[in-house]
């Protein structure tokens, strides 16, 4: 088959540290890039072809995105769907589709298509009008989650004893029975225009109690062969089910009895998939581009086993970013760092990641400890902590 050159001209909706990354890939294939994000000179347009300064819910930016290009993605989920439908209703490819966006937006639709497709997932109601007296009938220990807006932890809220007023989220919700872990897991999920579709190893990940972001993750996961094939295969069956094209994350719980059950959804690349960059034969952002442009999936055979550090502002972060241990954190071997380019920090804010590949999973575990002590990512100015994190809470950055 012939092409042209540039193969597409990619429109990004969102100019985070996710479409940053996807830029070198998109290069490598020969595709031009285009941005929309607010934030002039994001992380992402600072390496773009160009960027469209425009919000992600204004129908003439999105609309001047997707006749700019031949192709749109994202990597945000906090996009108004509507004007999507209809510019796909006009033609303009995006993908993944609107639709499947609008479903997965709302996290009670998405648990509802699980059950429905035979997906095992924690039980859960909806609530739409949250007080304690419906939680506490539902039973503890519970988990609410705000059906719109939530991500790495926000709109979340964990409740263990009756006292649970004052922490009650106010919005329409979705009450999930707490599922007593092991460990929780992620698994990228590749599937092309074509229905083909392929699986990165399983991860592990560890969330950073804080601000309920993840902190490291180990690649693979600790666990056995047979589990790990179990995963794999649930969370090809869970994005077929959604019949997506494009890079899913798909997290996991592993309960102490052994069963695995599926957690949440992202129709895009995700933060449990930066390791394939130094980690596989071909990264999450590669195969993103390949399963949306339509081209064979790439090899996701892992080389190297990998640690993944998320790269967070300090607790007191706030103003400019200063960098500090830079230079010690480089000279440890097998040590990739990532700076997403973002030119303010605020306490637990993702400035960036490192990752670790080494010979064996607890070699790279020592040297990221090294790392963890050497690097910080501080401010010009202290925060008021408090404020700050509630600020980071209400944001909108993607995983």
């Amino acid at each position: 088959m012939f092409r042209s050159c540039p193969i597409a001209r990619l429109g990004i909706i969102g100019g985070g540290q996710l479409a940053r990354m996807m830029i070198p890939a998109a290069t490598q294939l020969g595709c031009e890039v285009v941005i929309l994000d607010p934030t002039p000179d994001s992380p992402a347009g600072q390496v773009a072809s160009a960027q469209i300064v425009g919000h992600f819910d204004d129908a003439d930016s999105l609309r001047a995105l997707a006749e700019r290009c031949d192709l749109t993605t994202f990597d945000i989920e906090t996009i108004a769907t509507e004007p999507l439908l209809q510019l796909a209703e006009a033609g303009h490819i995006i993908r993944p589709a609107p639709e499947l966006l609008a479903l997965i937006q709302d996290k009670l639709h998405q648990k509802q298509r699980l059950l429905d497709a035979g997906i095992a997932t924690a039980d859960f109601i909806a609530l739409d009008e949250p007080d304690a007296e419906s939680m506490l009938a539902f039973g503890l220990p519970l988990v609410q989650k705000a059906r719109r807006g939530g991500y790495d932890g926000r709109g979340v809220a964990v409740f263990t004893d009756a006292v649970i007023e004052d922490r009650v989220l106010p919005v329409p919700s979705l009450l999930e029975r707490y599922v007593d872990f092991r460990c929780e897991l992620a698994v990228m999920v590749a599937r092309s225009t074509l229905g083909e579709i392929r699986s990165y190893p399983v991860v592990e990940m560890v969330f950073d109690d804080r601000a309920n972001v993840l902190d490291l993750l180990l690649a693979p996961a600790r666990i056995d062969a047979g589990l790990a094939a179990r995963a794999q295969q649930l969370a090809e069956q869970t994005v077929t089910a959604l019949d997506g094209v494009g890079m899913f994350g798909v997290e996991l719980f592993l309960t102490r009895d052994g069963q695995l059950l599926v957690n949440e959804v992202a129709p895009r690349t995700h933060n449990s998939g930066h390791w394939t960059i130094e980690a596989c034969r071909t990264s999450q952002f590669e195969q993103h581009l390949r399963a949306i442009l339509g081209l064979p999936l790439g090899d996701v055979t892992q080389h190297s086993p990998a640690v993944m550090l998320n790269l967070l502002g300090e607790a007191d972060a706030d103003g400019d970013v200063v960098i500090d241990g830079l230079d010690e954190a480089l000279a440890l071997p097998g040590v990739a760092v990532h700076l997403y380019g973002k030119q303010t920090v605020r306490p637990y804010r993702k400035m960036g990641h490192v990752t670790i590949t080494a010979a064996e999973l607890d070699i790279a575990l020592g040297i990221a400890g090294q790392v963890r002590a050497a690097l910080k990512i501080g401010g010009s100015s202290p925060a008021t902590t408090t404020a700050k994190i509630n600020e980071l809470n209400h944001g909108t950055e993607p995983s």
